[in-house]
């Protein structure tokens, strides 16, 4: 087990869904931005399918949710967020996903790169299916972070628009289960919960969904010696 990352310079983080990156890291993130961390956000989807609503439309939905992001971000002191606006639902490991993500690497040059653990497929425990947009884009930013953001030769065109090579010291997988690595954010604990009540197209942020959050935060500071935490799986490349 291993606690608290110094603090990064550079952060980008790759997700799926607006929100995915906030339930899962706001409170590392907001942690790391505290601290002086220049934080990027990597929304791989438009966000347009997470609605019951039966008069809500993709397009509609897909604003709204990118509305809910920027000021999510804001309240973080996330610095960029890119919307890359593939599909929501129907995200796919192919070579157009992986070299979106190696672009934006190779522009922010990130030391730490965090992003969702696509090795977890369900939790028979918890009665939870992984979204299978989780898995695409966590597998996709697997795949830009070694060997393709590293590797000059993949992607030469990026070369002539001035995107050079870049080697990533650091990934975080969000860890769903099984966390090995933990981060403190008893200090931030009360910014992760105002921003995910900016995610209104998404949740009721009443008393019990608040509880939740705590619950699981605590849940993982116990295993760790602090009284809120969040949990990953770390990887130090060489």
């Amino acid at each position: 087990m291993t606690k608290n990352l110094k603090t990064p310079k550079t952060v980008l983080a790759v997700f799926a869904h607006p929100d995915d990156m906030d339930f899962s890291s706001s409170g590392s993130i907001a942690k790391w931005a505290k601290k002086g961390a220049t934080i990027t956000y990597l929304v791989c989807t438009d966000g347009s399918k997470g609605s019951e609503n039966p008069a809500m439309t993709p397009q509609k939905l897909s604003a709204i949710r990118k509305a809910e992001q920027l000021k999510a971000a804001k309240i973080l002191g996330v610095k960029d967020v890119i919307f890359l606006k593939h599909r929501d639902g129907e995200l796919i490991v192919d070579t157009k996903l992986k070299e979106d993500i190696t672009k934006v690497i190779r522009q922010k040059k990130p030391d730490l790169v965090i992003t969702l653990d696509p090795t977890f497929l369900y939790s028979t425990k918890r009665g939870f299916i992984n979204h299978s947009d989780h898995r695409a884009a966590g597998q996709a930013a697997i795949d830009a972070v070694f060997p393709l953001a590293r590797d000059r030769l993949n992607f030469p065109h990026h070369e002539k628009r001035g995107l050079y090579p870049h080697k990533t010291k650091t990934l975080l997988l969000v860890a769903f289960e099984g966390a090995e690595h933990f981060e403190d954010i008893t200090g931030t604990i009360a910014l992760k919960l105002e921003t995910l009540k900016v995610h209104k197209s998404q949740v009721m942020a009443d008393a019990k969904f608040e509880k939740r959050i705590r619950d699981r935060s605590r849940q993982l500071g116990k295993k760790s010696g602090f009284a809120y935490a969040e949990g990953f799986k770390r990887i130090e490349l060489s």
